[in-house]
């Protein structure tokens, strides 16, 4: 934007898009805002409407220029072309006026009772039907050459309307979100659709009543329906329930709805983006954001053309191969597209740098921001390249000293890459980890042979990694299950451990090229290590053996050890309360402990400590008498002899009154 023509004209020598772009039909473009477009039926003539002031504009597809203009009194609501040239147009426009154009140019000017909003041309009768802010839909014949009776309908205003081209069926949408459908052969409405009720679904937020803004034929029995709130409406009219609602999350009206019979989408557009999509499945298969604001879209038939009228002087015209070939008037295209494929290059700005906030204070140019050599852009600046590498250099004049030595240092690591890399093996385990990576190469070689998928690695694995890492996962080779369990372990160990003991040694000298092992071929190895099943046989007798030869040596030496120690007298205290008896008091209950449960309640049983007895049910019930120890039971005679103490009291205090009251009588 700041750069001067001269300076534009010298980068566009330069920018590769620019070079590229290709200007297919020459001056295409409105005045100020384009609002319709269209193309004939024999694919010849493109023609647009837009303002200021009002016209309609006709490029011939053939010369790939403009072939003539015309400006019309007031703006174009929408247009349709009834010849397959252009030799027979008809207009509606904002004045409630309908004007007709033929070769040579205005025809013929009536007007509607209210204001237009879209019409239909009905082929079999030559009836225009035109719909409105009013609940009539007007017809004029134009055989006759005069107006028909209207079509009295229930909606208080009607957007859009379309004719099904197989059937002929009149479709119009209201504004209350509904689409009334009426046979033109009896003048009568066959059928209403509801589609403000069935585009609101649970995903979708809406602010008002949905009402018809785009409306859409496909065959005989498809149709698509746009509504106000940005929600597309697949039908069957065969049902009353829509196939699939593609919502397009804008809230923005939908302006027009195509269909794109080669790969079975939808094209809808609203005033900010163009969404394809599959017609059977609802997925996208892609969108388009243009710059400006769209009013219509236009597809050029059986190709991957599409041209939008837009919120601006120029018209776009896109190219998507995937849709279908180029038309035929630019067939080039193809052969264009093909080689941009091939050879593809990439955008170059070589007069400016970009650079943030953070660039700026590392290059110490923080002080620049608000001056002309700074252009603000997004989030950071454009400022130029010669500039930027001087306060570069300035701010590290060791960089390319730095960029050598790091080109240097790539260079080296390509090569040690092609070299014999060194196992890292972990610092736990390692005997496990290099019979892993030996297995894993196995492996990786028949599944070469095989053409199998390889498996995941125990050593990649995160939840096997601490078993690499932390000390107390570390196996124990003496373990006698270890053993037991692993009787070939010693013979593969061995070779392992050679091989370990080679990595540790070439580590430790920093060596970066792995020597082979001397040692026996790998033929001999393979044999050594499938041994059959009597050699596996007398390996684990041979470390039961082994084993009982250990524990033997083990319990002797338990035996030295006692017999060279020296006991010392052990005294004991005993609780208060309690008496001595003997040593085999507790030696009893130690050989009562270690009897089962079935054995103590049957000694408890002979004992009367313990009752059991079978129940009405059918279950045992057991009453036990807890035993009391010798402090209890001494208490229990305490508390008794000084009971009876207290009744003998009593009794001889209850005698000595008794005499007393005998004497006073008799006295």
């Amino acid at each position: 934007q700041w750069l001067s023509d001269r300076k534009k004209r010298a980068l566009q020598k330069k920018d590769v898009d620019i070079r590229r772009r290709i200007e297919l039909i020459q001056d295409f473009e409105m005045p100020t805002v384009s609002t319709k477009i269209k193309v004939s039926r024999d694919g010849q003539y493109i023609m647009a409407v837009g303002t200021y002031k009002p016209r309609v504009r006709c490029f011939d597809t053939y010369q790939l220029s403009q072939k003539f203009e015309r400006c019309l009194d007031s703006e174009v609501v929408t247009f349709e072309i009834l010849s397959d040239d252009y030799s027979k147009i008809v207009f509606l426009q904002c004045g409630r006026f309908v004007e007709f154009h033929s070769q040579h140019g205005h025809y013929y000017r009536t007007r509607i009772p209210k204001f237009g909003r879209d019409f239909s041309y009905h082929y079999p009768s030559c009836d225009l039907y035109f719909v409105g802010a009013s609940s009539e839909v007007y017809r004029l014949n134009l055989e006759q050459g005069r107006f028909l009776n209207s079509l009295q309908t229930e909606a208080s205003e009607s957007n859009v309307c379309d004719i099904n081209p197989v059937h002929f069926l009149f479709a119009m949408g209201t504004a209350e979100g509904k689409v009334e459908c009426w046979d033109p052969r009896t003048r009568n409405r066959v059928g209403l659709l509801d589609c403000a009720l069935s585009s609101v679904t649970a995903d979708t937020e809406i602010e008002g009543l949905p009402s018809i803004s785009a409306l859409k034929f496909d065959g005989a029995l498809n149709m698509a329906v746009g509504t106000s709130t940005g929600q597309v409406l697949l039908y069957d009219l065969r049902s009353s329930n829509p196939l699939i609602v593609k919502d397009h999350h804008y809230g923005l009206p939908i302006k027009s709805v195509q269909f794109q019979h080669q790969l079975d989408l939808i094209i809808s557009a609203d005033s900010r983006i163009i969404k394809m999509w599959n017609k059977d499945t609802g997925k996208i298969f892609t969108s388009m954001e243009p710059e400006h604001d769209i009013n219509d879209v236009c597809l050029y038939p059986n190709s991957g053309m599409l041209m939008t009228a837009n919120e601006a002087p120029k018209m776009s015209i896109y190219y998507i191969p995937v849709l279908g070939p180029a038309p035929k008037w630019c067939s080039f295209l193809d052969n264009l597209t093909e080689e941009l494929e091939e050879n593809p290059e990439s955008t170059v700005y070589d007069d400016y740098k970009f650079v943030t906030r953070k660039d700026l204070e590392n290059l110490g140019l923080a002080h620049l921001i608000g001056s002309s050599l700074l252009r603000a852009y997004m989030h950071g600046f454009f400022m130029d390249i010669r500039l930027y590498h001087k306060a570069k250099m300035m701010a590290n004049p060791f960089a390319y000293e730095e960029y050598r030595r790091e080109k240097i240092r790539q260079k080296i690591e390509e090569t040690r890459a092609q070299r014999v890399q060194l196992k890292k093996l972990p610092k736990v385990n390692k005997e496990l980890a290099l019979k892993l990576i030996e297995e894993e190469g196995e492996e990786q070689q028949i599944s070469r042979k095989r053409k199998q998928k390889n498996l995941p690695s125990l050593l990649k694995d995160d939840r096997f990694k601490v078993m690499f890492e932390n000390p107390d996962f570390q196996v124990d080779e003496q373990s006698e299950e270890f053993r037991l369990l692993n009787p070939l372990v010693s013979k593969i160990s061995e070779k392992r451990k050679r091989k370990l003991k080679i990595l540790e040694e070439l580590e430790a000298q920093g060596q970066e090229e792995e020597e082979e092992p001397e040692g026996k071929a790998s033929d001999a190895e393979s044999s050594e290590s499938s041994d059959d099943e009597k050699g596996w046989v007398e390996e684990v007798r041979k470390q039961r053996k082994l084993l009982r030869q250990e524990e033997k040596l083990k319990r002797q030496e338990r035996l030295k050890e006692d017999q060279q120690t020296l006991l010392k007298p052990q005294f004991f205290e005993i609780k208060e309360g309690e008496e001595f008896r003997s040593f085999k008091d507790s030696a009893k209950k130690q050989k009562l402990m270690k009897k089962t449960l079935e054995d103590r309640l049957k000694l408890e049983e002979k004992l009367g400590t313990l009752n059991v007895s079978d129940t009405t049910v059918g279950s045992k019930q057991a009453t036990f008498k807890l035993k009391k120890s010798e402090q209890q039971r001494k208490q229990q005679e305490a508390e008794k002899q000084h009971r009876q103490e207290r009744k003998t009291l009593r009794r001889s205090a209850n005698h000595l009154k008794g005499r007393r009251g005998r004497g006073r009588l008799f006295h």
